[in-house]
């Protein structure tokens, strides 16, 4: 597989959008994105880029085709005379080598890297983002992969779970009712053997989250996290997802959207799930 360290900081953030990756690459560019700013500003631009593109790609295939062109279509006239035919040229198979077909792909993921560079730091793009968020709801599927991204951290690094410890929990309720803007309760769920460990605040989908984080005995932790939202009453509760290890129930109230993330081999999530919304 390619090197991607060899490669610009754009180039590695573009191939993570694209899940173009290995896990172990995945896992660097994670711990790199919670810990650089500058980073995770970049990985914001080009995220928004390339879904910029995407909705333009759709629109294109969404308009009709002209109705001139349709017509001039139908009248052409297939041509009186058979156009004589050239001389068969012998066939050419074009096999490119090793190094040619790396050289190409390295070409083509540089000149996508760009694209999506530029597109994503126009003003154009920046000020269509900024437009299609105040009218829109915010993208559900790219806070829940934040939070996902984030859970991996968490159970890869057991000794860094939280930056405001349990012992604090005065500060953990002005500190996160001041950051996310929504009023909470910290659930206590010893009945379920799960220790309450401290509080975090993490970016999804570019707006702060709250997140809770919780551990057992055998080492597995899960979080609370949550934010506000402009969801529709009719959006369904306590869904399950399962992406890989992570499984994510998610549901939401009173204008917060809220996300349980633990391992997808708890077989109680949904049943836990429910328990932390009637103790928030």
């Amino acid at each position: 597989m390619l090197d991607l360290r060899k490669l610009p900081l754009e180039a590695q953030l573009t191939a993570l959008l694209d899940g173009e990756v290995s896990p172990e690459q995945r896992h660097e560019l994670e711990q790199r994105l919670a810990t650089d700013e500058n980073a995770r500003r970049l990985h914001e631009k080009l995220r928004h880029g390339a879904d910029f593109g995407r909705r333009r790609l759709d629109d294109i295939l969404k308009e009709p085709v002209p109705l001139a062109l349709v017509r001039s279509i139908k009248s052409t006239q297939p041509p009186k005379t058979p156009i004589a035919q050239r001389a068969t040229r012998p066939p050419v198979k074009l096999a490119p080598s090793g190094p040619q077909a790396l050289a190409a792909a390295l070409i083509l993921f540089a000149v996508g890297c760009g694209i999506g560079y530029f597109v994503g730091t126009s003003p154009d793009a920046d000020e269509i983002a900024t437009t299609t968020s105040a009218t829109a709801p915010a993208n559900t599927s790219d806070w829940l992969g934040d939070v996902t991204a984030y859970q991996r951290l968490l159970i890869r690094q057991p000794r860094h779970l939280v930056e405001v410890p349990a012992s604090q929990a005065e500060e953990i309720s002005s500190w996160l009712t001041t950051a996310i803007g929504v009023p909470f309760r910290v659930p206590d769920l010893s009945a379920e053997a799960w220790t309450f460990q401290g509080a975090r605040v993490i970016l999804g989908d570019s707006r702060p989250v709250g997140q809770l984080v919780y551990s057992n005995a055998d080492g597995d932790v899960i979080s609370i996290c949550f934010r506000k939202d402009a969801q529709p009453p009719e959006t369904d509760d306590f869904k399950e997802t399962i992406k890989d290890e992570i499984g994510l129930v998610t549901w939401h109230n009173a204008g917060t959207s809220y996300v349980l993330a633990g391992p997808s081999a708890e077989a109680a999530l949904g049943q836990l799930a429910m328990k932390i919304a009637a103790a928030i």
